[in-house]
């Protein structure tokens, strides 16, 4: 088998490259990084940087999940076009993928770092910025989904699979209000979606790892 993933279950960034394997059906190995992982020596001579997901191809190492992503549509492809043809509609995804990442997930990360250092200051500093950062995006989220199944529009794309877990993190971190229902019913959307069902269902086990404190729901 020629690709194989590094990457951790729960990470959001490692379930938005698996959702796009799962959408295509694309055979992969999994390499679960954690404390005692077998792999872990492999992954940081290969990408010293200490992030993940890194996706190998033979001896080609690709990082970062947007480049992941493209980089599979191009060398791997499937049934789903993830990015399309057309090179506007495709800057309409890209920016919309960069906006998930950028602005949903960059304050979840916030906080979470925040929940981690066991200080209660820092805690609830990193909640507030959380909360005011994603109050933002949840707004322009609402009024720019308008109308559309996915991100873009009808196809399920690079900017769902970025949605998909920076929005389930997100809502644990600071709801997303009752107002907001267009929000609401895409991210319910996600979770039905049969590639990030299984990305979620892969992580269930690891949910008291979240520092913030898992919510009885999803």
């Amino acid at each position: 088998m020629s690709l194989a993933l590094y990457g951790h279950p729960f990470s959001s960034y490692t379930q938005k490259v698996l959702v796009a394997l799962y959408e295509n059906g694309t055979p992969f190995e999994f390499r679960a990084l954690g404390p005692d992982s077998p792999h872990a020596a492999d992954w940081l001579q290969r990408w010293p940087l200490r992030k993940f997901p890194l996706l190998v191809d033979a001896e080609r190492d690709v990082a970062e999940t947007s480049i992941i992503i493209e980089y599979l549509q191009r060398a791997h492809p499937g049934p789903v076009r993830l990015l399309p043809a057309d090179p506007m509609a495709a800057l309409d995804v890209r920016f919309l993928d960069r906006f998930f990442d950028l602005h949903v997930m960059t304050p979840v990360q916030r906080a979470v770092d925040g929940a981690l250092t066991g200080d209660a200051t820092k805690r609830a500093d990193g909640l507030a910025f959380a909360a005011q950062k994603l109050d933002l995006a949840y707004a322009w989220l609402d009024s720019r989904l308008a109308g559309r199944t996915w991100a873009s529009g009808e196809d399920f794309t690079l900017a769902d699979c970025a949605a998909a877990p920076s929005l389930f993190y997100a809502d644990w971190t600071h709801r997303i209000p009752e107002t907001f229902a267009t929000l609401r019913a895409y991210r319910a959307r996600l979770l039905a979606r049969p590639s990030f069902a299984r990305a979620v269902q892969e992580a269930r086990p690891y949910r008291p790892l979240f520092p913030l404190g898992a919510p009885d729901r999803d």
